[in-house]
Order: structure tokens, then C-alpha cells, then sequence
């Protein structure tokens, strides 16, 4: 079963520092990422989502194999590939992959300005090595689809790791 996990940060820098911490631990085979987004509230408080796979662009290159192959047949590959590549950026922009928008922005809307939030969408997101990782970029969690016991440890290993920097702050002016 996929595991969705919402994580909220004070500003986008800290969502993208995640997400690709997110992205190396799939080179390592800790977890099988389906979707990853961060949405952003602007200084307006609208909530705009950077997808983890830009479908426009996946679109009108499918759309440009599919016109040129037209295009070939009907001797004009030229247009084929235009018609095609346009036809395919407009049906991958209206294209809804992985987690639901409409979900992101509704969750997203507890946002202040500047904060953002990295929504993940995997398999074995929750495993005790993805989980030391993420939460070493801080954050909390917002939302999830976890079981109960599953949840509490999630925030329990967030709340330790944001509780950290902040005993050690303390332990160096003890110090000096």
C-alpha cells in the first residue's frame, strides 16, 4: 500500500533540500517514490505546486513521436511533429499524475506565506532509514495516511530531531 506523507517547512529551500534527500534514498533503494510535490504559498498566500515530473513536457514529446509518425505517413512530418508536440504539452498539462491537486492545494491551505510543503507519495516512505533522513531537514508533519502507531512514531522522530539543534544551541552557551 502507498504511504502519503505530508511534511511542512518554514520556506521552499528547506521542502527541495528534502525532496532531493527523498530522491537519494530511492537511488538506494530505501523507498519507491511515486510522487513527490512541494507546494508553496506565495507572498499572496496562493498555493502553487512544483510537480516532480513536469507532464507538459512529457507530453509533447510523446505527442511529437506520435505527429511524426503521422506526418510521415501523410508526407509532411514537419507539421506532424508540430501539430503533435503541441496536441501533447496541452494534453500532459491537463494531466493529473500521482497525488491529486485539488488534495494538495486543500491540505496546503494552512500555509502562511513562504512556507511550503513537500507532499510524498511511496512505498516504504515510513521505514526507520528514510524517516532519520527526512527528519534531519526538520519540518512537521502535517498530514499522513498512516495507522495510528505508525504516526505517532513519525512525529515522534520529527520532534526529536527538530528538538536537537535546539539542546545543543544550549549545551554550547553552557559551555562558554
Amino acid at each position: 500500500m502507498s504511504e502519503l506523507i505530508v511534511i511542512g517547512y518554514p520556506n521552499n529551500q528547506a521542502a527541495e533540500a528534502a525532496r532531493l534527500t527523498l530522491y537519494q534514498l530511492s537511488k538506494e533503494y530505501l523507498v519507491e517514490i511515486q510522487d513527490a510535490v512541494i507546494a508553496e504559498a506565495d507572498d499572496k498566500g496562493q498555493i502553487k505546486l512544483h510537480q516532480m515530473v513536469p507532464m507538459w513536457g512529457f507530453g509533447a514529446s510523446a505527442g511529437a513521436f506520435w505527429g511524426l509518425l503521422a506526418g510521415i505517413l501523410f508526407f509532411n512530418p514537419l507539421i506532424g511533429v508540430a501539430a503533435g508536440a503541441g496536441a501533447g504539452a496541452l494534453a500532459g498539462a491537463l494531466t493529473d499524475y500521482g497525488i491529486n491537486d485539488a488534495f494538495m492545494k486543500d491540505v496546503a491551505s494552512v500555509l502562511q506565506p513562504g512556507q511550503a510543503a513537500l507532499f510524498i507519495l511511496a512505498e516504504r516512505a515510513a521505514s526507520d532509514k528514510v524517516i532519520d533522513r527526512l527528519s534531519g531537514h526538520g519540518g512537521n508533519i502535517i498530514r499522513t495516511n498512516l495507522d495510528t502507531s505508525k504516526e505517532q512514531d513519525l512525529r515522534a522522530a520529527f520532534d526529536k530531531a527538530r528538538a536537537k539543534p535546539a539542546t545543543a544551541a544550549a549545551v554550547d552557551d553552557n559551555a562558554a
